[in-house]
């Protein structure tokens, strides 16, 4: 990293600009650990969309939480973000989005030391760049984070204990919001005394990455008949409609929570499932943070960098030549996705459900 020494007792108030999507939101957990662990006194104020907020609800590692949006006005966000960061008299600006914009509001918050990753020509912003580690297409995502904080404390101590250990991911979520949660359940008709399996059959950022919605139906049903599961939906109100289409392609009803819940809400009830079927998308990272299995279905994605990092998590994969592709959209018979059968998935899920209830039992 460049840029002057830093002591610990000069940063007493810290801002982290978070990331956008709740996936990465879950990857930066580690990071904000290791920072909170770093600066034990400091006051640390997550700056994040409204959007992950939920995510840290009850999170032992950050103070603060300031939100923003910027998709009605973005220039009057940029606006009040100035202000609010201002007013709070932050000392050390530490942005794990890469944003130019995230930069430039640290700048012109006039913070004094301003940490980041040198991309899309914010260098000049930043008191202290990083380069992109050449590892970064190759190693999970968690450790892109991670490696900012290790720099701040390679400027603080001249070295860090934070590659010499695992990465803490895991969500904690509190017993009021998991009773509160199970409540919300029965409240929607479903019956507790059964297995809970939870189903995302949508994907906020790409269509690609979905699973077709008959095969998420069919293994749906099997759940029910088989297993004498409730089966729940789940997913952003952007996903309604596929959770919709599962819901039509079914012989049974399951209950379809998705766009229903607040993200807190929707976070403490995966923390009672049995097992998550999930696309590569938020709820897998959530589900396999909170130690609940979680099974993700990949197609056009790499689970190299962005598969859940957690020991709960499986993945399911049948790359053909063109995987992975990255796009949104795919150009020909989505072949990654059509591959994968609802017998594998089903058998693969219904182990590790049963696996987990064993435990609870024993």
């Amino acid at each position: 990293m460049k840029g002057r020494r830093l002591r610990a007792e000069e940063i007493e108030r810290v801002v982290v600009r978070g990331t956008n999507w709740v996936g990465d939101a879950v990857m930066s957990v580690p990071a904000l650990r290791e920072l909170r662990r770093l600066l034990p006194h400091a006051h640390i104020t997550l700056a994040t969309r409204s959007s992950t907020e939920g995510i840290f609800a009850d999170a032992d590692f950050v103070d603060k939480i300031l939100t923003y949006d910027r998709l009605k006005n973005p220039r009057r966000a940029i606006v009040q973000q100035i202000t609010e960061w201002r007013e709070h008299r932050f000392d050390c600006a530490i942005l794990f989005q890469n944003a130019f914009e995230a930069a430039l509001i640290s700048f012109l918050a006039r913070v004094p030391t301003r940490i980041g990753y040198a991309t899309e020509g914010r260098r000049l912003f930043l008191t202290h760049t990083l380069s992109r580690p050449a590892w970064h297409n190759s190693r999970h995502e968690i450790f892109y984070y991670l490696n900012i904080v290790a720099e701040l404390e390679k400027l603080l101590l001249d070295s860090s204990e934070i590659e010499r250990h695992e990465p803490e991911i895991n969500l904690e979520i509190s017993e009021t919001r998991r009773r509160d949660a199970a409540a919300q359940l029965r409240a929607n008709g479903v019956m507790l005394d059964r297995p809970l399996v939870a189903l995302c059959p949508g994907s906020t950022n790409s269509r690609a990455k979905r699973w077709p919605a008959d095969r998420f139906a069919a293994i749906a049903d099997r759940f029910i008949e088989e297993a004498n599961a409730s089966v729940i939906l789940v997913g952003s109100p952007g996903e309604a409609d596929v959770s919709d289409e599962v819901s039509m392609k079914m012989r049974n009803r399951p209950e379809i929570l998705t766009g229903r819940t607040t993200l807190a809400e929707a976070i403490a009830i995966l923390s009672l499932v049995d097992v998550l079927v999930t696309n590569d998308t938020g709820p897998a990272h959530i589900a396999s943070a909170l130690n609940r299995p979680t099974l993700v279905i990949f197609g056009p994605t790499d689970p190299t960098t962005t598969r859940p990092f957690s020991k709960t998590a499986e993945i399911i994969r049948r790359p053909p030549d063109c995987a992975p592709c990255m796009l949104r959209d795919c150009p020909i018979d989505h072949r990654c996705m059509t591959a994968i059968t609802p017998d594998e998935v089903f058998n693969r899920a219904l182990l590790m459900m049963n696996e987990v209830r064993a435990e609870v039992r024993q």
